[in-house]
């Protein structure tokens, strides 16, 4: 005698496994209220900058300095800078030793200026043989030294070393929205609309002890 089968007909959607949307959660409808919120607009770069000493340096660089390295001509004798805030997050510096003789480099994040204090402390190295000497020097990430500050005239780091030292400033660059800050000094014979580059330590081409390795540079 030949058994019924058994009915395998459970009724419209019984017994189907539910098929979940990977994108929008296993089997969790997901939609958005509003558009989501942006918590970054402005521009940010990270950059190395690279300069080399003409002359014996014991200069004291700021942050206004800093923000002129890259400026923005609005005329033959003026410029502004292209950002608004900067990060220092190192100094690394090189000096080949004179024939007979040490050679000395010194980085010191020293700020003493309320909002823009330094660590306090002494990056150096001496060399007397064929390496050069070389220093690699961050500030202290507890220290307002690291963080993002505006164009001002505190001291950001004091550099000393000799002639034909190079010198990387590792940095971090943003935008604000509002007026930008005017270069402290003047340009010379600048093309309106051009991205120029300026010494570390923010004066002129002629007069600078800090010469970009790349050009423009006034």
């Amino acid at each position: 005698m030949q058994r019924a089968r058994k009915s395998t007909n459970r009724g419209p959607g019984k017994g189907r496994r539910r098929q979940g949307n990977p994108a929008l959660g296993d089997g969790v409808l997901m939609h958005v209220t509003h558009p989501p919120a942006l918590n970054s607009y402005e521009i940010e770069h990270k950059v190395r900058l690279r300069f080399a000493t003409n002359a014996a340096v014991a200069s004291n660089i700021t942050y206004q300095n800093l923000l002129d390295t890259v400026l923005m001509v609005t005329g033959a004798t003026a410029g502004f800078d292209l950002f608004d805030s900067v990060k220092i997050r190192a100094i690394e510096a090189w000096a080949n030793p004179a024939l007979g003789s040490a050679t000395t480099i010194t980085i010191q994040f020293d700020g003493q200026v309320a909002g823009s204090v330094g660590d306090l402390k002494t990056h150096t190295d001496t060399s007397m043989g064929t390496q050069p000497a070389h220093v690699f020097a961050k500030p202290d990430p507890r220290t307002l030294a690291a963080m993002f500050q505006v164009s001002a005239g505190a001291a950001a780091f004091t550099i000393t070393g000799p002639t034909g030292m190079v010198v990387d400033a590792l940095l971090t660059f943003k935008t604000l929205p509002g007026n930008p800050n005017a270069a402290q000094n003047p340009l010379v014979g600048a093309t309106v609309g051009d991205i120029v580059y300026r010494g570390l330590d923010g004066v002129a081409a002629a007069t600078t002890k800090f010469v970009p390795v790349v050009l423009p540079f006034f």
